[in-house]
């Protein structure tokens, strides 16, 4: 079928169950960065991703401009101590949902705040199957909003398309709710962990996982 709206999904927290454990995962990578003293509320960072919490902590313990080369350094410690973590779960419905996309009118693409062998790494653990060529992450783009701005021009030229009808951000932080209104997307709130906090931020559309996932009239315009 001819692909004409697409979705932009987030990742962790989204679809798959990633979150715990991840933030130790980073903050052992900083250490061997030789970085102290590190700030890990990384959600109340300017930028609620990956690539910005090493800058943010690196530039603050050593006072000077994170070099270029140490995200890929980074990125190779992340990887390394995932290995050693507990399998990723995949989100109730994430597999079924994903399928079915694959036969509709909605393209999807993937946009992160992890960088992107990481990504990967966790929705293969996941049992998740993922296109590269349509994962925008955190290495391109400190903020969501030039990652998220990425997926979509990612995915205009994997389906050969000058533009999408409609886009509709799904993801489960207020970070994710945000991005979507900065960038004046649709939304879709995924998760009970933030529901709250996204509704108080003007979130209409929400599930509670992807069993019942739809895309309705109703839910968004």
């Amino acid at each position: 079928m001819k692909k004409t709206k697409l979705l932009i999904f987030d990742i962790d927290g989204t679809l798959i169950d990633s979150v715990s454990g991840y933030h130790e995962v980073i903050i052992n990578a900083m250490t061997d960065l030789g970085i102290e003293n590190i700030d890990t509320d990384f959600n109340a960072l300017k930028h609620h991703t990956d690539s910005y919490a090493l800058k943010y902590n690196y530039e603050n313990f050593f006072d000077k401009e994170l070099p270029a080369d140490l995200l890929d350094q980074f990125e190779n410690l992340i990887v390394t101590y995932l290995k050693t973590q507990p399998k990723t779960i995949a989100i109730k419905g994430v597999d079924k949902i994903l399928n079915q996309l694959r036969d509709s009118e909605y393209a999807f693409a993937f946009a992160t705040g992890s960088l992107p062998e990481s990504a990967i790494l966790k929705m293969k653990s996941a049992g998740l199957e993922m296109n590269a060529a349509l994962l925008a992450t955190s290495k391109t783009s400190f903020s969501r909003e030039g990652f998220v701005l990425e997926a979509i021009e990612k995915a205009k030229s994997y389906y050969n398309l000058a533009e999408f009808e409609q886009i509709i951000s799904v993801g489960d932080g207020i970070w994710d709710l945000k991005t979507a209104q900065n960038l004046n997307l649709e939304f879709i709130g995924i998760g009970t962990k933030n529901k709250a906090v996204m509704e108080a931020n003007g979130m209409e559309c929400w599930f509670e996982d992807f069993t019942n996932f739809e895309i309705s009239n109703s839910c968004v315009s």
